[in-house]
């Protein structure tokens, strides 16, 4: 217990003597959204240990959660690079989480799922840390909620587990050791029957690797996606996909696509971007995306790492 104390103590002594690159908060001019609307921050691939843009990313979820009434934040993978955790003891919780996003506006839920980088670790600790950490919740590998705006509008939100949708993980044991032990067909028979019996008017899906964007990694893991998940996307209209994985911004939707399918900007370290097939808008700053849904529209803002809005768009029906 005393070192574990230690730890804690140096660590936070640590990141006081940091010098950080503090954002101009007072230059921030956040978007409007609905009096009645439900707010929640999708943020991912975050764990830098405060370093790149992390910790004045986390200042200005920080600032947004403070004034947009934000109800949860949606955690899209990734939030510990490059190996994973080894426990729920293991220090990288401070430095990649708890000790970054301290405001007390972000003492709020946060709704994980596993990233590939989770994968190469101890996956079992990143649900076991839910009985260590008030503020994070991962009930399970994939799982469901609902949440409500103010104006009675019900979105049903589905935290899907893509690594091991995925041949290129489930065939590497050595790196990924989890993957291959989860039965995909299992979740993709769950998150169907979710989507099929679901009764709210907006319904979001939300994992860690895209089913279509720009990036250089293996186009493997794309036409795995496409072939196992999109097909249950666009059979239940679902409303907006969202995932993370590529370090960029993306709103892409195809010409034979019903769905919106979202790329999540990292919350630390970005990669640059191109337009490709169904491109609506990339840009390669890093940042987050504030959501907003009342019975009009799911709204979601791209908000970069200086607090810029710099994409908007509207789901309506």
């Amino acid at each position: 217990m005393k070192h574990k104390f230690l730890i804690y103590f140096i660590l936070v002594i640590f990141f006081a003597s940091c010098q950080e690159n503090k954002s101009s908060l007072s230059n921030i001019q956040l978007p409007e959204v609905p009096e009645s609307a439900v707010n929640f921050i999708v943020a991912n691939d975050l764990g830098r240990n405060g370093y790149y843009e992390q910790k004045p990313i986390a200042q200005i979820m920080a600032y947004t959660a403070e004034h947009r009434d934000i109800k949860m934040i949606a955690a899209a993978g990734d939030i510990h690079h490059f190996e994973g955790v080894a426990s729920v003891n293991d220090p990288l919780w401070m430095t990649n989480y708890e000790l970054i996003y301290d405001h007390p506006e972000l003492m709020i839920n946060w709704y994980a799922i596993c990233g590939n980088h989770e994968y190469r670790g101890n996956t079992q600790a990143v649900l076991d840390y839910t009985h260590v950490s008030r503020r994070w919740n991962i009930p399970a590998r994939y799982y469901t909620q609902v949440i409500e705006s103010d104006d009675g509008a019900s979105c049903r939100l589905l935290f899907v587990d893509t690594s091991p949708m995925i041949d290129k993980y489930r065939n590497d044991s050595l790196t990924y050791p989890d993957a291959h032990k989860q039965d995909f067909n299992i979740q993709l028979h769950w998150i169907d029957s979710v989507l099929t019996n679901s009764s709210e008017k907006w319904k979001i899906v939300i994992g860690h690797h895209p089913v279509y964007a720009y990036t250089k990694k293996e186009d493997s893991e794309r036409t795995d996606m496409k072939a196992r998940l999109a097909p249950i996307l666009e059979k239940n209209k679902v409303d907006i996909y969202f995932c993370g994985h590529i370090h960029n911004f993306q709103h892409i939707r195809p010409e034979s696509a019903t769905v919106n399918y979202i790329v999540n900007s990292s919350g630390s370290l970005s990669r640059p971007v191109e337009k490709t097939d169904g491109t609506l808008f990339c840009s390669e700053d890093p940042g987050f995306t504030l959501c907003s849904v009342d019975s009009s529209a799911i709204r979601f803002f791209f908000i970069n790492h200086k607090g810029k809005t710099i994409y908007n768009y509207a789901v309506t029906k």
